[in-house]
């Protein structure tokens, strides 16, 4: 049962009316588009340009490197997902890293920032609706000491201007004439995009799928949400072996991030990448 209440005092107001117009804009903005420009191949193709390095950002960046600490990278590379996460307009490195390392210590308990528990809209969404108490970052004091981090998260909002819209409306004019389609498809449709399909992680992979390596907590394994967010919907994996790069460990698995990852080893850019023994595995799903 739903213990979480919606009213004008307790709303942080902000996130409130991005989350609520952003689909808003996204829908009049692409119409405006297809009206005046007229359909072009080239704005869908920077679309999907910038939902592939956003997602990335987060979930190779925010996620697996600056959360989980399931890698190291080099400058550059940590520079663009630090980028391109903030592009996806998830909050900061910082912010986003507490609030995830609380939901993994605080599972499925009252203390969990997007409980399962308190119904699947609060888990999806409605706990970003919410205002907070001031946030100490008691769980992130490593990446308080984190100067790339740290700068990311006092710019925040110029690094979500630069990159989320003029970015793609600039390379919307350049490749097709049409600043409107790179502003409102590749920028904010595309952001209201990546946004749900995060969302959906909390909600729906802790509803929907198998619990093969732990049954005790409400985290779930989704392959068909795998497909949207680059290998994160392995998730009962996930909450079983936080510290593992990968999510899905099958060769079958879908897992861009993964890939990435282990690509950018082969480079000499990533290293220290972080493996559950296979005797481990095994033995979790046997105990089962």
């Amino acid at each position: 049962m739903c213990t979480k209440t919606y009213s004008f005092k307790n709303l942080n107001k902000t996130n409130t009316i991005f989350l609520l117009l952003t689909p808003i804009v996204a829908i009049a903005g692409t119409i405006a588009w297809l009206k005046v420009d007229g359909f072009d191949w080239r704005i869908m193709a920077l679309s999907l340009a910038f939902y592939i390095a956003t997602g990335l950002g987060i979930t190779a960046g925010y996620h697996r490197l600056f959360a989980h600490r399931s890698y190291q990278a080099s400058w550059p590379v940590r520079l663009l997902l630090l980028i391109f996460g903030a592009a996806a307009v998830q909050n900061s490195a910082l912010k986003w890293c507490n609030d995830h390392r609380v939901h993994h210590g605080k599972v499925d308990t009252d203390h969990d920032p997007y409980n399962i528990n308190e119904g699947f809209f609060y888990a999806h969404m409605g706990w970003i609706l919410l205002l907070e108490d001031a946030d100490e970052y008691k769980f992130s004091k490593d990446l308080l000491k984190d100067p790339m981090v740290m700068f990311q998260h006092k710019f925040y909002l110029a690094f979500v201007i630069i990159f989320s819209f003029l970015l793609p409306a600039f390379l919307g004019h350049l490749i097709a004439g049409s600043w409107l389609g790179g502003l409102f498809v590749a920028g904010v449709a595309r952001i209201v995009f990546v946004h749900h399909c995060t969302f959906f992680i909390n909600s729906l992979c802790h509803v929907v799928g198998t619990r093969p390596y732990d049954k005790k907590q409400t985290a779930r394994d989704s392959w068909i949400m795998a497909l949207f967010t680059y290998g994160e919907g392995y998730h009962n994996f996930h909450h079983t072996f936080q510290a593992d790069y990968r999510n899905g460990i099958k060769w079958y698995h879908f897992d861009p991030t993964k890939w990435l990852i282990r690509g950018l080893n082969f480079l000499g850019l990533t290293w220290n990448l972080k493996r559950t023994k296979a005797e481990l595995i095994k033995s979790r799903l046997q105990a089962q």
